[in-house]
């Protein structure tokens, strides 16, 4: 799911594929921190692709990774097929909704989980259960991957970024940036290792965790 504070429009070619400019602007990002973490090989789940353009360059940097994309909406699963369709090492995407209970048992063990500017968009118990579900998921020594704006000791670190966060809690007080702390210690209710940050542009963070 793609989604920054200046709420972008995401625009449909002819063939199907939606484009979010967030989504491109962050990809080159996030490969050049996830790439030399990733397995070289094994399963690969990405959590809400949102428009699919994500997982397509996920599969080319990472081609010895089987990627399976999900997301909830019906529009933009249709656009993860769409973005997938000439990618060998990409299944069909699944309907996959995070923040109900159990929704990870049905997966197979996952060497690699990404999500992309989540955590912020749903409830703190949706969030809770998205971490606990993958690190239940993850194979030994598996890895977790998330990026997105985050609080630090509860403050935000830009104008702009106080501004969404505020904006977010307006549209749904359960919403909202999540602090740096708080992701931390649901990690290690998890059982997962002490988490890796990883500054990013726009002042976000790449947080790496891994089982075992």
């Amino acid at each position: 799911m793609e989604a920054s504070p200046d709420t972008p429009h995401i625009a449909m070619d002819t063939a199907g594929r939606m484009t979010a400019p967030s989504a491109a602007r962050n990809i080159d990002a996030i490969l050049a921190e996830l790439t030399p973490r990733a397995p070289v090989k094994g399963a690969a789940l990405e959590i809400a692709s949102g428009t699919g353009q994500q997982v397509a360059r996920f599969a080319t940097a990472l081609p010895g990774l089987h990627w399976q994309p999900s997301d909830i909406d019906t529009e933009r699963l249709r656009s993860i097929t769409a973005w997938s369709a000439e990618a060998p090492n990409i299944a069909a995407p699944l309907t996959l909704n995070v923040a109900t209970d159990g929704w990870s048992d049905p997966l197979d063990p996952m060497d690699l989980i990404v999500t992309v500017n989540l955590l912020h968009l749903i409830s703190d118990a949706a969030a809770e259960s998205c971490l606990a579900g993958a690190a239940k998921t993850l194979s030994p020594r598996g890895l977790l991957a998330f990026y997105g704006p985050f609080l630090r000791n509860g403050l935000a670190t830009s104008d702009g970024d106080a501004h969404f966060h505020a904006a977010l809690r307006a549209a749904n007080p359960e919403t909202g940036y999540k602090d740096v702390a708080w992701v931390t210690e649901r990690l290690s209710d998890a059982g997962l290792a002490t988490p890796e940050f990883c500054a990013m542009p726009s002042n976000n963070l790449m947080i790496f965790a891994r089982k075992g």
